[in-house]
């Protein structure tokens, strides 16, 4: 199964690089590019790619506001990869409030960005291995948490089990092993919770685990 790639980044060279990278695998495919924000909404919207690896700082519109327009259109099923020189949290936080499904450093190995656009492709990860669990603890401390959400309330017990324990990063193969089930059953339970509180990935229902409370900064279980 071929993976659909944009790329979005002002720099026409940076693009034919990573094109370059990426292409060399028989199972990404680069379908489009865009050399600013409003392209990348645009091209995203036409070429309904899986991934979109996407600037931040670009002109006309930068890579957090397409991010959050893209995240905001119902008809767009792509996952954003943010893939940036900047590696500020507050990059990291306004790009995880925007509804990025990852975010990577441009001076990553080649190997590590191929393999970031395959987790974000399958939404199986919490985040790009460049960011670590202190940064979404970091991101949790500068959340107030708002009271709890409807959604929750159309969650089981098991569900809700589940929430909290994908908020301390934890994989599949973990949730499985921690619960004593499948990992098929896991997947299924993630899916559940997912489509319930009306959410695109894991990275949005870690955001809405912090944001409602359920999940707290140092919980690890």
């Amino acid at each position: 199964m071929t993976i659909r790639v944009v790329l979005a980044d002002d720099q026409g060279m940076v693009r034919a690089g990573i094109r370059l990278i990426l292409e060399a695998e028989e199972d990404l495919d680069v379908v489009g590019e865009a050399g600013d924000g409003e392209q990348a909404i645009a091209v995203t919207a036409q070429m309904q790619p899986d991934v979109v690896l996407m600037d931040i700082q670009m002109p006309t519109l930068d890579g957090i506001e397409a991010t959050r327009r893209i995240g905001q259109d119902a008809a767009i099923r792509g996952r954003v990869l943010i893939l940036t020189t900047f590696e500020q949290d507050e990059y990291v936080f306004e790009a995880l409030r925007a509804g990025a499904s990852g975010f990577l450093l441009k001076n990553a190995p080649p190997e590590e960005l191929i393999q970031a656009v395959r987790i974000v492709a399958a939404g199986d990860a919490l985040l790009s291995p460049s960011i670590t669990r202190r940064v979404i603890e970091d991101y949790a401390q500068q959340s107030t948490p708002r009271r709890n959400d409807a959604g929750v309330d159309a969650l089981t017990e098991r569900e809700l089990e589940v929430l909290r324990l994908l908020a301390t990063g934890k994989s599949n193969a973990e949730l499985a092993e921690q619960l004593f089930l499948g990992e098929g059953t896991i997947k299924t339970h993630v899916s559940h919770v997912l489509s319930k509180l009306g959410l695109r990935d894991r990275v949005q229902a870690v955001v809405f685990a912090y944001e409602t409370g359920l999940a707290r900064p140092g919980q690890t279980s």
